[in-house]
């Protein structure tokens, strides 16, 4: 395919520059939907942490942990996912987590809201977590 240039040599080729700022706006655009999942899923952990009373720090902790505060990391991103619309992806390197991990969370997740009270401890998560971050314009 012949270049722009060359079908038309008269007019100055500008598709250059604007390949390039066009590069920068994706790559500025990518950043910071990256910096906002991140920030949301920081949001998450403190939210639940708040809710379960489970500590931010073992939240956070890398690695395997207890039953419980598995538990309560899968509720928060599952909400995450399901209730703010985040990638599985987005979810993982905000929780320092595998998507993989996440799917996995999600699956389980919806599996237990089969029973009703676990249904009503994910509901009053994902209402808290849409309010908080309708007000930040994340939602």
């Amino acid at each position: 395919m012949p270049s722009a240039a060359a079908l038309c040599p008269d007019i100055p080729c500008i598709a250059p520059d604007l390949q390039a700022a066009f590069k920068t706006s994706s790559r500025v655009e990518r950043e910071s939907r990256g910096e906002r999942a991140m920030e949301i899923c920081e949001g998450l952990i403190d939210i639940a942490s708040a809710l379960f009373n489970v500590g931010g720090k073992e939240l956070r902790r890398t690695g395997r942990t207890s039953l419980c505060v598995s538990r309560v990391r899968q509720i928060a991103m599952y909400v995450g996912h399901v209730a703010l619309g985040l990638s599985m992806n987005e979810i993982g390197r905000g929780f320092s987590r595998d998507r993989t991990t996440v799917l996995y969370a999600c699956h389980l997740v919806e599996d237990m809201r089969d029973d009703d009270e676990f249904d009503r401890i994910v509901s009053i998560m994902e209402k808290v977590a849409v309010a908080a971050f309708r007000e930040r314009g994340a939602v």
